[in-house]
């Protein structure tokens, strides 16, 4: 079960991209990612009020609660800098920077949790990711306008602070009802993402926010909650070092979704790059 719950987190993270992408064309990346934090934070407690969980909320540990809230903050770090690296490059480039967060998390999750079953296929694995990644991550022409290089260092902090979000949740998460904890959680990912919004001086950039692009904010904050729900019971109930491999296959889906909609090309490295990532996950999450 957590592995098909592994795999719907996938699908819709993939869609989350590309929805993100539309909606900040000509609003600020911060402004946006305050913005679609709200949705998700609604959505979150909705969750967890239909299922029944709030009123355990009282008997979550001090330890959990610690870990849960620091999971949160690295998640708003995680996305100022990916919707920041996404509104300055090519969604082809930046998204899979931000998925080698799994090779890194697979490796945290080897020393700390224990999780060495089938572990020369693991670290086979994390290789392929991440020789995939460089091949896809070639020099080409651009699909549109790029402001420099410096989109680089936003994926790869996006990268870094996805892997600690997925280890502390992990222990966080533990004893905790899974749409609890995602709803716990992102109060502190909102909480970070409007203060660096204020922090910035653009709370008055939320009204001028034209319609369409705030259409596609909501509708990524819903995919992305959809992913996060179905993440966290995964991680919950099932291995680490699969789970994130295997949600990082939004890949594919969010090229697949570029290449129709933004019309960004790919080589045949590139497309070598996206196979060997793919056929490395797959290996992981069946040979264990």
């Amino acid at each position: 079960m957590w592995i098909l719950a592994a795999c719907a987190s996938a699908l819709f993270a993939g869609i989350t991209s590309i929805l993100a992408k539309c909606g900040i064309r000509h609003t600020d990346s911060d402004v946006a990612t305050a913005v679609r934090t709200v949705v998700v934070l609604l959505f979150a407690w909705l969750m967890a009020a239909l299922v029944g969980s709030i009123s355990t909320i009282g008997s979550i540990s001090a330890h959990s609660m610690l870990f849960l809230a620091l999971s949160g903050m690295a998640t708003g770090a995680s996305w100022i800098c990916y919707f920041k690296a996404l509104s300055m490059g090519d969604v082809n480039k930046v998204v899979p920077i931000d998925k080698c967060s799994a090779v890194l998390t697979i490796l945290l999750a080897i020393v700390l949790f224990g999780e060495t079953d089938a572990l020369a296929v693991k670290l086979i694995g994390s290789a392929g990711i991440l020789i995939g990644t460089f091949l896809m991550i070639e020099r080409k022409k651009q699909d549109h306008a790029v402001e420099g290089n410096s989109w680089i260092w936003y994926a790869v902090g996006s990268a870094v602070f996805a892997a600690l979000t997925s280890i502390l949740a992990k222990v966080g998460i533990e004893g905790v009802e899974s749409n609890l904890a995602t709803a716990i959680r992102t109060c502190y990912v909102l909480v970070m993402a409007w203060i660096v919004v204020a922090l910035k001086g653009k709370l008055g950039e939320v009204r001028h926010i034209e319609k369409g692009e705030l259409g596609f904010i909501c509708a990524s904050g819903l995919a992305t909650g959809a992913s996060w729900l179905c993440y966290y019971y995964a991680i919950q109930t099932g291995v680490v070092s699969i789970v994130v491999p295997i949600d990082k296959l939004s890949i594919v889906v969010a090229m697949a979704f570029s290449a129709a909609v933004f019309h960004e090309t790919y080589t045949k490295r590139s497309l070598t790059g996206l196979a060997l990532i793919v056929a490395s996950t797959i290996a992981m999450a069946v040979i264990r």
